[in-house]
């Protein structure tokens, strides 16, 4: 037993005799407090020595103390040990606050009333009675009936249940856990704080928030080369082609079917010359097997999770029994890592981490035994599973992100991955798991990305079409122009089940996914702006209306419409019949258009006072869409507007170095008339591009036209 683990233990028996000692009540109202920042404290139950617990994994780095909570300090979490003696935080709520976060669920965005648990759950079919699903975000945010907001992190990574039926309840099982409290003015200002603890996510290469087309599974080579074909002869644009497990030799990760993939380097060479990027799937459990590089690789490096009895474990996956890398060791994700470098050399460019809950087939809890061991090291401790289980695939990713880095010095690494943990965010994008062609799956999707975004996740999305079952080409056409605007937009299917390319329903569906499909690459100038301001502050990038007013209580559970950054909102209809209308912000907001014939698609409105770049029509990001500029405008009650456009490589770490062209634009109108003016900073060149004017009034849509290098001039 590690000298953490026997501190732990005591500070475990100490709480609960506190707690016993109180009759199963608070110990005392929020106990050990320490001044983090200004708005943010962290508690720990009474008695609890911090500096024997274990490092948070779900922090960037462990805040330097300013000393203890100030006296008028309102939100305070009351400790206890619940009946089932797991450790318990709750934070009372007053009347009228409204609940959000919880990370990955399925159901409506208002979270009042609900029970998660947070463990990480291959949940094939889940639903919306689903208690776990793939990831874990112990956090809770809170609005008040002002609009003034407050979040609650449990900072545990073992197993959580956070009861929301009446007040904020957290009881995790393990030891004794801090708990941190962000009070702001503003839900944004609590998820800006949030992302100072937690970390942002890194700025995406731009051709990740392209369109991706995914299958389980495109087999063989050639198929995935018709496929990409057919998106060019059909001019729909698309970015990215997946390739699922059954490019591997029998499953086993780092390898290809002699038959089906016996020249990946050539696949590759061949979507690139497309303009194609190309994701591949690595999974963690590596078949146990003599005589295969991985596995004896892992055996000589001791890089594998051990049962409780200290010998190898072993759980069946897709190529059989399997082990599993412990990635709590820094030996160990330093070799995982390495793994990535032959095969980046293949002309890879992202990479997917899936199973990575980790799922284990045959056996009812889906997973490995909690009691397997984990080594631990380099600051992290010796442990269970039941400790690491929810942040096994955090861990993994952080590895894979760091070989694929290493591997590819100059370009952005992009990771995807199901399973992961608060802070994740650090290091791979997510989609929301197995979910179903069903309209019910199609209107939730909406509100799961959003609460992932409000709890530290921004980049994400559903497989839009829905990865189980069939469905039709109406389902198919309406979940395509709402899957299409958001942050993630991938289309998935799984094996034996139709085809469902955009082309894959007959011709009025594949102009429908066309439209959806250039209206996102006319904004992807917007949206690369959004998902730039997102990696420095943390905002998500699809974000609730009630973003847009949080005093007004008619948007608080809204969760049809939603935002893109500030300025665009996105209404869509995903009633089965009939139209819903979704309660939108009072105030401007004008209707725009981005296609000639947008019957089936969500509307679209500016904020009044906002200016929105739009770039042409391109069919992938090896394009430039900015060889004419389009601002769309909206003026506010004051005749004002105002908009940025960030510009960069698309890729590379130039950025970081001042590589960059951030543009600053701003209308006023005087009488009948509205100058627009335009002001760059970085390093980047500066432009005299041609810009096309749309302002959106009241009685219509005025154009103009001018040059990026002096004032426009606009007559109403």
């Amino acid at each position: 037993m590690t000298k953490n683990l026997k501190q732990w233990i005591v500070y475990a028996s100490l709480v609960c005799v506190l707690c016993m000692a109180a009759g199963c009540s608070a110990a005392k109202v929020g106990g050990q407090s320490q001044l983090l920042d200004k708005g943010v404290v962290r508690f720990y139950a009474e008695g609890a020595k911090p500096d024997t617990l274990p490092p948070s994994l779900a922090l960037v780095a462990d805040p330097k103390v300013q000393g203890s909570a100030p006296n008028k300090w309102t939100v305070s979490p009351q400790f206890s040990v619940d009946k089932d003696g797991r450790y318990a935080a709750r934070v009372d709520i007053e009347p009228g606050t409204s609940l959000y976060g919880t990370g990955e669920v399925m159901g409506p965005l208002l979270r009042n009333g609900s029970v998660i648990e947070c463990w990480n759950t291959d949940a094939y079919g889940y639903g919306p009675t689903t208690k776990s699903l793939y990831q874990s975000h112990p956090w809770v945010l809170a609005v008040r009936p002002d609009g003034t907001a407050f979040g609650v992190l449990a900072d545990t990574t073992y197993r959580c249940r956070i009861d929301l039926t009446e007040d904020i309840v957290f009881a995790a099982e393990g030891p004794g856990y801090p708990v941190i409290v962000i009070d702001a003015d503003s839900p944004q200002a609590v998820m800006q704080k949030l992302a100072k603890l937690i970390g942002t996510i890194p700025l995406p290469p731009k051709w990740a928030i392209g369109y991706h087309q995914c299958r389980y599974s495109y087999y063989p080579a050639a198929r995935v080369l018709e496929v990409a074909k057919g998106f060019r002869d059909r001019n729909i644009p698309c970015d990215v082609i997946w390739m699922d497990i059954d490019y591997m030799d029998k499953f086993k990760i780092f390898t290809f079917d002699p038959k089906g993939f016996p020249d990946p380097k050539g696949v590759n060479d061949s979507l690139h010359q497309m303009g194609f990027k190309s994701i591949w799937m690595i999974d963690p459990g590596v078949k146990a097997e003599k005589d295969y590089f991985v596995y004896d690789q892992g055996v000589a490096g001791d890089h594998f999770v051990k049962k409780a009895d200290g010998t190898e474990y072993h759980g069946e996956v897709w190529p059989g029994m399997c082990a599993f890398p412990d990635y709590t060791r820094p030996e160990t994700r330093a070799w995982w890592g390495s793994l990535y470098k032959d095969f980046m050399a293949l002309g890879v460019d992202g990479v997917w981490n899936d199973m990575c809950e980790p799922a284990v087939f045959n056996v009812p809890t889906k997973t490995m035994p909690e009691d397997n061991l984990h080594a631990g090291g380099g600051g992290l401790p010796a442990g269970n599973h039941a400790m690491y289980h929810n942040v096994y695939g955090m861990l993994m990713v952080k590895a894979s992100r760091e070989g694929i880095l290493k591997a590819n010095p100059d370009k952005r690494p992009f990771v995807l991955v199901r399973a992961n943990y608060i802070g994740g965010q650090r290091y791979a994008a997510t989609w929301t798991g197995d979910n179903s062609l069903t309209w019910e799956h199609m209107e939730l999707s909406v509100p799961m990305v959003l609460n992932l975004g409000l709890s530290g996740q921004p980049f994400s999305g559903p497989d839009i079409g829905g990865f189980v079952g069939d469905g039709d080409g109406d389902l198919f056409a309406r979940w395509m122009s709402v899957g299409a605007l958001f942050p993630f937009s991938r289309g998935h299917t799984a094996k034996d089940t139709r085809d469902k390319e955009p082309w894959a329903f007959g011709k009025e569906v594949e102009d429908t996914c066309r439209t959806a499909l250039n209206r996102r690459y006319r904004l992807l100038p917007y949206l690369y702006t959004v998902f730039q301001d997102s990696s420095q502050t943390g905002l998500p990038v699809a974000r609730p209306v009630f973003f847009a007013d949080p005093d007004d209580p008619k948007l608080r559970a809204e969760d049809d419409a939603f935002l893109i950054g500030s300025d665009l909102m996105v209404v869509p209809n995903l009633a089965e019949k009939g139209i819903r209308t979704p309660a939108q912000p009072q105030g401007i907001w004008r209707s725009i258009s981005l296609a000639a014939d947008e019957a089936n698609q969500p509307q679209l409105k500016i904020r009044g006072g906002a200016i929105i770049p739009l770039g042409k029509l391109v069919q992938n990001t090896t394009e430039n869409s900015l060889e004419q500029l389009t601002l769309v405008i909206c003026l506010d009650d004051k005749g004002q507007a105002a908009g940025t456009l960030y510009e960069d490589a698309g890729d590379g770490f130039g950025y970081q170095k001042g590589d960059y062209r951030l543009t600053h634009f701003a209308a006023n109108q005087k009488g009948n008339q509205v100058v627009v003016s335009l002001k760059s900073e970085g390093k980047m060149p500066k432009l005299n591009r041609n810009v096309s004017i749309e302002l959106i009034t009241e009685k219509g849509t005025v154009k103009a036209r001018g040059r990026e290098s002096q004032p426009i001039e606009i007559k109403m």
